[in-house]
């Protein structure tokens, strides 16, 4: 059975681009199973689309394959790489820091090659569109069991334009920001659970979250903010029934200050 493939992108599903993409890999592989991550991604938005890769590949079986295409310099002097982590997994895109922090959470970089190998490319070359003509007939042959060190030359790092923010302290006190706004407008932070004391208030401007953590989303009435540990392990600013996003007029880079009790 070939390995399962992730693809994340930031096509949107308006135009054919992500169907061009699929079919270029399964034209290779005709077997492999691609489970759809997300493509909508923000426009060209890299460091928006490394947070939910890194998010998103630990729930994959170990060996698994990620395609991922958020490329605003394709065509451009950029390298189109393959990266394999610690785990085992494979992860396939452009070299501006989208790939790293998912290579990271699998354990770290074993081993990298730049795809320069063109016989495993697809038969259409554009210099718009590296996912249909590049990095899908690549992961397509990946999953097929080509090695990664047949697809080109080897490479000692990738590239790391930007990384997350860790969280800082102050008084004494844990401080973060928010790293993410999800669909329902949930605000996610960099703060880990593990740094959290046990009884806290949350501030988020100006906004004052008492008694977190919160057990679950309707720990508090309907239309109020609440606060707790999210399914990536990270501390979230929520509110009931509502859109934290739009609530408490806070997005990407909000400031977040814990104060324990």
């Amino acid at each position: 059975m070939p390995p399962l493939i992730s693809l994340l992108t930031d096509f949107g599903v308006k135009d054919t681009y992500v169907g061009q993409m699929k079919a270029a890999l399964l034209r290779v592989c005709p077997g492999a199973s691609l489970v759809d991550l997300t493509h909508e991604v923000p426009a060209q938005d890299v460091k928006g689309g490394a947070f939910l890769l890194w998010s998103a590949v630990e729930a994959f079986p170990e060996g698994s394959l990620h395609l991922a295409v958020v490329d605003p310099g394709v065509g451009s002097a950029r390298r189109a790489v393959a990266a394999r982590a610690r785990r085992g997994d494979v992860l396939v895109g452009p070299d501006n820091g989208l790939l790293v922090p998912a290579l990271e959470q699998l354990g770290g970089l074993a081993g990298a090659v730049e795809l320069t190998g063109s016989a495993y490319w697809g038969p259409r070359q554009s210099r718009t569109f590296h996912g249909r003509d590049v990095f899908a007939p690549v992961v397509g042959h990946l999953a097929a069991g080509v090695p990664l060190e047949k697809l080109g030359r080897t490479l000692e790092h990738l590239e790391r334009p930007f990384s997350f923010p860790r969280p800082g302290e102050e008084d004494g006190c844990p401080v973060g920001e928010v790293l993410h706004v999800d669909t329902y407008g949930n605000l996610i932070t960099n703060l880990p659970g593990a740094v959290l004391p046990g009884r806290f208030r949350v501030h988020i401007g100006s906004t004052v979250i008492e008694d977190a953590p919160h057990a679950h989303y309707q720990s508090v009435p309907a239309g109020k903010p609440l606060s707790l540990v999210g399914s990536a392990g990270l501390l979230e600013v929520s509110v009931r029934n509502g859109s934290a996003e739009k609530e408490l007029g806070a997005t990407r880079g909000a400031r977040v200050r814990i104060e324990p009790y």
